[in-house]
């Protein structure tokens, strides 16, 4: 019997160059003029990134700032979860970001769905927060890379461990 090949699908975000990215950020807010005199500021606590400024529109620029960072740090802007924009003290706005690490169970379900409805001749199966894709032929294993390329599932999909 041939052995099978596999591969692992992961939804894993650096944190290192998320938190270069907010250093980055912190740096052109100090430096930008049109945020002269404000009280914005981004932090970082565990997996959630801490957005304060003086308005909502601030908060946007804010953002776009940080967005800009992310992307040219190679650090997808999909694993982002914005909540909601709420009033701090001090007549602030206060926005936290959850950065999402790992595939949830329902997201992975989806994924393995595709997998299925697709007819290639792989096994698919979650094992923690990752899917694993098993298969006799490469060529299978490759079309399923294909495949969940050409989708949408809302966050960053790597693709590791290709044996």
């Amino acid at each position: 019997m041939a052995k099978d090949n596999s591969f692992d699908i992961v939804s894993e975000v650096n944190m290192q160059e998320v938190d270069n990215a907010i250093n980055q950020t912190v740096r052109e807010i100090i430096q930008r003029y049109d945020f002269k005199n404000s009280k914005s500021e981004v932090s970082l606590q565990g997996e959630e990134i801490k957005m304060v400024s003086d308005d909502e529109y601030k908060l946007k620029s804010v953002i776009d700032v940080l967005q800009t960072k992310l992307i040219n740090r190679k650090v997808s802007i999909k694993n982002l979860d914005y909540g909601k924009i709420e009033q701090a003290s001090g007549g602030t706005v206060r926005q936290m970001i959850k950065i999402k690490q790992g595939i949830e169970t329902d997201v992975a379900k989806k994924i393995i769905k595709d997998i299925k409805d697709s007819k290639i001749k792989v096994q698919a199966q979650i094992t923690s927060e990752q899917i694993r894709v098993s298969g006799k032929s490469r060529d299978d294993l490759q079309s399923v890379i294909q495949l969940l390329k050409g989708k949408d599932y809302g966050l960053e999909l790597q693709f590791t461990n290709y044996r």
